[in-house]
């Protein structure tokens, strides 16, 4: 058995004009969170509806489970389950029936203690005999992720699984994805929220424009773009004492404080604190910034993402 849940290899995917895709290859591990960043536009979604046979690529291949999605894709469709950016949901019907129909979808006969065990699950027991209107943001995004799971699931491909909900909400399906990778099930997701990403994935892969710009854990992609670390004090030294301390590759002032950019932070550090000793000065408010997945992102794309998944250019 391989260990890849899932292998995409150079896909394209064109939309008139539009190249939506171009050349998009990686893999996804079993039993591992794998999140695909990007913003609007960037090819996300467009990627996973391929992976769950919904679109076909215009070139390229994939492989699910260890079977390809042109000739297996109804065999692959039985072991996947998938939530969309926005489910569809039946006005009139109640969350338990929406659950049971949703089942049937799927070739899957669930006894209502089934039912009943998933809306547990995702904290919606109470809601069984709901009508999907008097729900929540959150609380149909949980839904979703159940429906999701009435076949049981293998791989879980998941669209921006909690784009708009609050930030409460949004930890508490974080918890409940953790909790479905314990169990041993192959999670891929999109987001464009890099707290959710660094926080979550295993493994993520930067998406711009149809290309894959770059893949590995969150620390492998900080480490790789040498990223550098920040530390923050009062703007008490001349900016040229500064540069000549080592390690340094860039020094900005905000607001009466100093940036010192460093790629080695603890030379750089234990140099500051000599210069203050030998002019007697005490620095009692030094901050200490770590590269995050977020610079990573603003480094690769020039762009630096807002909460409404639009990019804006990062000022310099």
């Amino acid at each position: 058995m391989s260990e890849h849940a899932i292998e995409v290899h150079q896909i394209t995917k064109r939309y008139g004009a539009i190249q939506a895709l171009n050349g998009v290859s990686f893999n996804v591990r079993r039993g591992e969170i794998f999140a695909l960043l990007g913003p609007n536009g960037a090819g996300k979604t467009t990627t996973l509806s391929i992976i769950e046979g919904i679109r076909q690529a215009d070139g390229g291949s994939v492989q699910v489970l260890g079977m390809d999605m042109d000739t297996h894709a109804r065999q692959i469709k039985r072991r996947i389950g998938v939530q969309l950016q926005t489910t569809s949901l039946l006005p009139d019907l109640p969350v338990a029936d929406q659950m049971w129909l949703f089942g049937r979808l799927y070739g899957v006969a669930m006894k209502r203690s089934h039912v009943l065990a998933l809306l547990e699950l995702f904290g919606l027991r109470e809601q069984a005999h709901r009508l999907p209107d008097h729900l929540s943001g959150g609380q149909r995004q949980r839904l979703a992720l159940a429906i999701a799971l009435v076949n049981d699931p293998e791989i879980l491909v998941l669209d921006e699984p909690t784009s708009g909900l609050d930030p409460q909400s949004r930890r508490m399906l974080w918890d409940i994805i953790r909790k479905l990778r314990d169990e041993g099930r192959t999670i891929v997701l999109t987001t464009h929220y890099m707290e959710e990403a660094a926080t979550l994935a295993h493994r993520v892969g930067i998406i711009e424009a149809g290309k894959l710009l770059a893949l590995g854990t969150p620390g492998e992609l900080i480490k790789q773009l040498h990223q550098s670390t920040a530390i923050t004090l009062p703007d008490i030294f001349p900016v040229e004492v500064l540069a000549a301390l080592p390690a340094i590759v860039e020094i900005k002032r905000e607001s009466g404080r100093v940036v010192l950019y460093t790629y080695d932070e603890p030379l750089s550090y234990q140099a500051l604190m000599e210069l203050a000793r030998e002019r007697g000065l005490a620095l009692n408010d030094v901050r200490i910034q770590p590269p995050t997945l977020e610079d990573v992102f603003l480094q690769l794309t020039g762009y630096r993402l807002t909460n409404d998944m639009t990019p804006t250019v990062a000022s310099s």
